[in-house]
């Protein structure tokens, strides 16, 4: 019987079973460079999909049977197998055909042959609007977007050149990241990088996880060696800091860093490169088909600050080509780059901020001490005379403005006083705020502040922190409503906090750029607030600072026909001239100009 029917032969089963599977699959197509592996099981429903991802994504879960997302898996496996979703065969597939073996290589299949897999992945690809986050996607969302955020999803989805300007607090970093998901998992896009401050790369990361989990995203820090290996590291989102970026950015164009080509670079907190500087080069000349610049702020001081920003939105040909300078070519691209949406204009439910300006007397030994300060310092600045220059006269307002804050040699301070009293109102109420202050000294900052705030039980949020200890602050702050008060340095926590918890914000003194003094009140003041802010901001009377703040108010005018939230820093705005009048000087240099 064996010998008749050798077909029975156990031995053979398994071998005549696989040869019979192999005559009936065609041989697959090779799969895309960067693959989706969350979406691409190697069989779903003995359907051949594309092959197997690499081991660095490998490890991701495959989509069940009966997933939304096996649609999805289908369209993504479209585009590996050559097929675009109105049906037609890619060229790759096209030029196979032309072999003197019978119009076929070896291991390719004529187009009528082509397997049901890939007759669906043509049927069933769905659209970009389908995957967009709402209740019919195909794609599960973690939570849904306001209409305007889905306007800016699709407008960055649409544009390889965007400037996104909404206000701060209006979700710029979910509708980056929705825009990426979709377009990568629709096969548009395989790469993306994002720049952005070194505190806010770890929250960035923590987002991506949540609105887009089947993208592999890193973060880019560590040795020269472990950065290396990581920007050559076949990841969807890599994620690195200005700083890291300048200091890998060589003239070695087979660097990692050079050589690559990213599908799409995202400059958040894009006024970082405003200047023409080594990181505003490094990252104008990374090569990227899309650049997407975000800030809320895209002018602070000059126009020539803006063009820099829309020289990185309007790349050329992989890189940085056009230079703009103020005038009307740089306002008409501005106009035709940035997309701008106001809190006042899109979250009308958003409950209001309230600011309110707190003019302070200086104590007596306060007053004495900076009457003594401010002739002194006017006494050395006429001393240097021809040698005198403006850091000179920004050191004397720096001392001036600590005297403001605390009395050098008994802590005295009238601002101390009146915020102490707030607080206390504000804990018996059961309301929490939020102190700012742009120094951290023990003597006059932000370590002053908490030790007068002591009974509140406050925390600190400074630069010196790591960035496990400003997340270890935070989520205390979040948990914990003992802590009555969060002390920040403004510079540290102005940026990439949320932190609706708290609807009081105090200014302990002013920053001269009141877009930084936006945006730290923002930290509160944004989507997901359900109770009015109210913002607190200090100055003392006949001081410095209020000098400079009738000047600053008279100058913000100046800039609001170009952007309607511009901003300026002290040194940069006001002119020499200018400068030296708040001390009743005459500009030295003004005789040596023409």
């Amino acid at each position: 019987m064996k010998f008749l029917l050798p077909w029975f032969n156990k031995s053979m089963i398994p071998r005549r079973r696989t040869l019979l599977r192999r005559r009936r699959q065609p041989e697959p197509e090779a799969p895309l460079r960067f693959p989706m592996s969350a979406f691409e099981p190697s069989v779903v429903e003995n359907i051949p999909c594309a092959a197997a991802p690499p081991a660095s994504v490998a490890s991701l879960p495959l989509v069940p049977v009966g997933s939304p997302a096996l649609v999805t898996s289908v369209a993504l496996d479209a585009a590996a197998a050559g097929t675009s979703p109105s049906g037609s065969s890619a060229s790759r597939n096209d030029s196979r055909s032309s072999s003197s073996d019978g119009g076929h290589s070896r291991g390719s299949r004529p187009a009528i042959e082509r397997s049901l897999a890939d007759r669906l992945r043509v049927t069933l690809a769905p659209s970009i609007e389908s995957l967009l986050p709402g209740p019919n996607s195909v794609l599960p969302w973690p939570g849904e977007l306001m209409p305007f955020q889905l306007d800016g999803v699709r407008a960055l989805i649409d544009g390889e050149k965007i400037l996104l300007a909404d206000d701060m607090g209006l979700g710029k970093t979910i509708q980056v990241i929705a825009a990426l998901r979709v377009l990568m998992v629709h096969r548009s896009v395989g790469s993306g990088l994002i720049v952005a401050p070194a505190s806010v790369l770890d929250q960035w990361r923590q987002e991506l996880l949540k609105w887009a989990p089947e993208l592999t995203a890193m973060v880019i820090r560590g040795s020269p060696v472990d950065r290396a290996w990581q920007w050559a590291a076949e990841v969807h989102v890599a994620i690195a800091s200005f700083e890291t970026l300048r200091a890998d950015f060589s003239d070695n164009l087979q660097s990692p860093l050079r050589k690559k080509t990213w599908d799409v670079l995202i400059a958040d907190e894009a006024q970082r490169i405003k200047n023409r500087n080594s990181t505003s080069a490094a990252v104008k000349g990374l090569q990227r088909r899309r650049s997407w610049a975000l800030t809320g702020t895209p002018l602070e001081n000059d126009e020539d600050e803006l063009a820099s920003i829309v020289e990185f939105v309007d790349h050329g040909d992989l890189v940085s080509e056009a230079h703009y300078s103020p005038g009307l070519e740089l306002r008409q691209r501005h106009r035709e780059l940035q997309l701008r949406r106001k809190k006042s204009d899109v979250l009308r439910d958003l409950p209001p901020k309230w600011t309110t300006k707190l003019e302070i007397p200086l104590l007596i030994r306060q007053r004495e001490s900076y009457d003594r300060a401010e002739r002194e310092g006017i006494f050395h600045l006429r001393e240097l005379g021809a040698d005198v220059r403006i850091q000179h006269v920004l050191e004397l307002i720096q001392r001036l403005k600590q005297i403001c804050n605390a009395e050098p040699e008994t802590g005295q301070s009238g601002k101390f006083e009146d915020i102490r009293q707030r607080i206390e109102t504000l804990a018996q109420q059961g309301h929490r705020a939020i102190v700012f202050s742009q120094y951290t000294g023990s003597g006059f900052g932000v370590d002053a502040i908490a030790g007068v705030l002591r009974e509140f039980d406050p925390l600190t949020f400074t630069g010196s922190l790591s960035l496990e200890g400003k997340r270890d602050v935070i989520r205390r702050f979040r948990a914990d409503d003992r802590h009555k008060a969060l002390v920040v340095s403004l510079r540290a926590g102005g940026v990439g906090l949320n932190l609706q918890e708290a609807s009081y914000v105090f200014h302990l003194d002013r920053w001269w750029n009141p877009a930084v003094e936006r945006q730290a009140e923002d930290r509160s003041h944004r989507y997901g607030q359900t109770v009015p802010v109210h913002v607190f901001k200090y100055s003392c009377i006949n001081t410095i600072e209020d000098r400079i703040d009738r000047i600053l108010a008279q100058k913000q005018e100046l800039f609001d026909e170009l952007v309607d939230d511009v901003s300026f820093d002290l040194s940069a705005s006001l002119t020499a001239d200018q400068l030296f009048g708040l001390f009743g000087l005459e500009n030295p240099t003004a005789g040596r100009r023409g």
